[in-house]
């Protein structure tokens, strides 16, 4: 279903500006997604209120509004689609919405006769947002009402176009043994991307060919719109953050960042202007007189960021920077990081085994085992939506719990069945396990440890989901409890509220939210 989606802010609850569109348009059907108005009774009224007459109207969540549009629920209308932020467009793209164009409006003041774009007001993230879209291919048009002149967008937001990075069948072997098999992926300009996955799955591997410091065994790389197989690392203008820091230890900071410069035979001017842009930006303009030996690791990890930032790269390249340091630190740097690709504008590639830097920074994550893809979606499709068992096992702390159960049917229901348990599955879900033949088949079901509840409201209300554990072990970990607990053969982990009343070696009542089960496949582990 093709949308003609516009951004037109709260201006569109003034009558005029919404007929104008709609009539321009031949619009029909309004649907705004935008959670505060959602769930705002009065805003919500106001927009009905403003709506043009013989045009229905549908208020929704960004996740009720992407669960319409891909359920076709809105099929043959006219739409126009109306969001406040070109992140929630992303958002929608990136769980399959289509999207052709988005026409930017409401972002404009009158200054006597003249109207000033304000433009230059936009933050990081939506500044970022729009290069993505941009680079998906999406028209971006400024236009506030329909007799407005179209304006192409990215003229008023300026900027540096940054390369798509694309993997086409890219493989590679070390003598029999396979590394990386048939790797394809399409990386946006200024996207951040996340390689995850287990030690050995070539994750760095895959960084390394696109750095071109391994050689590609099959397929082909392309930065831009050029193949860069048998280009030097040198000429692929990208700049690369190793885990280790990699500082010369003989000289100072200034001199650490300048020196990839002074290879390139920059001047001294361009050499000084760059290094206290990159210090400023990174907040280490005191350290500049400093050696490594004199820097915390925190420090040291800036100091080798900046070495990158001063070459002002294409792409970059960061493999696993923080895995050296503690805890408390790898937070402060992923924020830091996370707020570097903002400023930057830049495209960044990132692989982590730690699946929380994955979830937190990534605008896409890529799961990887065994040299293989096993899903690339954002962090919340990869939490909620896992395409098998490695990749619902590997993201979410603690671990998804799994069970083998046999679907059995009674009357009109369905039921999922395990140690003398018998669960009422939802009947959205039973439709699809119908369809797809499981009843009557084993398979494997998986329920998040959140998704386990204690409390007694939710007990009550759903009775044909308890199950009566005992519990092994209770950790308390401040604002919540973990609790460890079993029934039968079966293992299950519970993310409870730290008030949780239980009791090790008690049985007390668990009830699954039978709406967040996971159903895979017992043979496949694919998900049903």
């Amino acid at each position: 279903m093709g949308l003609k989606l516009v951004r037109i802010d709260d201006r569109f609850i003034h009558g005029q500006v919404a007929v104008a569109w709609t009539k321009f348009l031949g619009i029909d059907q309004i649907i705004v997604a935008n959670d505060t108005v959602a769930n705002d009774d009065f805003q919500r009224s106001l927009m009905e209120f403003a709506k043009p007459p013989d045009v229905e109207i549908a208020i929704l969540t960004i996740s009720g509004t992407i669960e319409k549009i891909k359920g076709n629920f809105f099929k043959g209308k006219n739409i126009i689609l109306l969001v406040d932020s070109p992140q929630d467009i992303l958002k929608m793209i990136y769980e399959g919405v289509e999207i052709q164009k988005v026409n930017i409006g409401g972002m404009r003041y009158k200054e006597g006769r003249q109207q000033v774009t304000r433009t230059v007001s936009l933050n990081d993230d939506e500044k970022g947002a729009f290069y993505q879209l941009h680079s998906l291919g999406i028209e971006l048009e400024f236009r506030a009402i329909p007799t407005d002149s179209k304006v192409d967008f990215m003229k008023l937001l300026g900027g540096k176009k940054m390369a798509k990075v694309v993997l086409k069948n890219i493989s590679k072997y070390y003598g029999d043994v396979m590394a990386v098999n048939d790797f394809n992926l399409e990386i946006q300009d200024r996207e951040f991307i996340v390689l995850v996955g287990p030690s050995g799955c070539g994750k760095s591997t895959t960084l390394r060919m696109i750095a071109g410091l391994e050689e590609i065994t099959d397929g082909e790389l392309y930065i831009g719109d050029k193949k860069v197989n048998d280009v030097p690392p040198k000429d692929r203008d990208i700049a690369m953050v190793f885990q280790n820091y990699a500082l010369y230890p003989h000289m100072n900071v200034y001199e650490n960042m300048a020196f990839g410069l002074k290879l390139r035979k920059y001047s001294k001017e361009e050499i000084d202007k760059r290094v206290n842009e990159a210090a400023k930006i990174l907040g280490i303009e005191n350290l500049l007189k400093r050696k490594p030996k004199e820097l915390s690791g925190g420090q040291r990890q800036r100091v080798a960021l900046g070495r990158a930032i001063v070459r002002n790269p294409q792409v970059f390249l960061m493999d696993e920077p923080l895995s050296n340091l503690d805890a408390k630190l790898r937070v402060q740097m992923r924020t830091e990081i996370s707020k570097l690709h903002h400023r930057l504008q830049t495209t960044m590639i990132y692989v982590t085994h730690d699946q929380t830097e994955a979830m937190t920074m990534g605008d896409r994550i890529v799961v990887m085992k065994d040299g293989v893809i096993q899903q690339v979606a954002s962090p919340q499709e990869i939490y909620d939506k896992p395409k098998n068992v490695f990749v619902a096992g590997f993201i979410g702390s603690p671990a998804m719990n799994f069970i083998d159960a046999a679907i059995i049917e009674k009357g009109s229901d369905l039921y999922l069945k395990f140690e003398g348990v018998e669960l009422k599955i939802p009947a959205g879900k039973s439709k699809v396990i119908r369809e797809k033949g499981y009843v009557g088949k084993e398979v494997i079901m998986g329920i998040r440890p959140e998704d386990l509840h204690d409390e007694p409201v939710f007990i009550e209300s759903s009775p044909e989901s308890v199950i009566e554990p005992v519990v092994e072990v209770v950790e308390k970990m401040g604002a919540e409890n973990y609790l460890y607990l079993v029934l039968g053969g079966v293992q299950l982990t519970a993310r409870v509220d730290a008030r949780s009343k239980a009791v090790v070696d008690s049985k007390i009542k668990i009830a699954f939210d039978m709406n967040k089960v996971h159903i895979f496949d017992k043979e496949t582990e694919e998900s049903i």
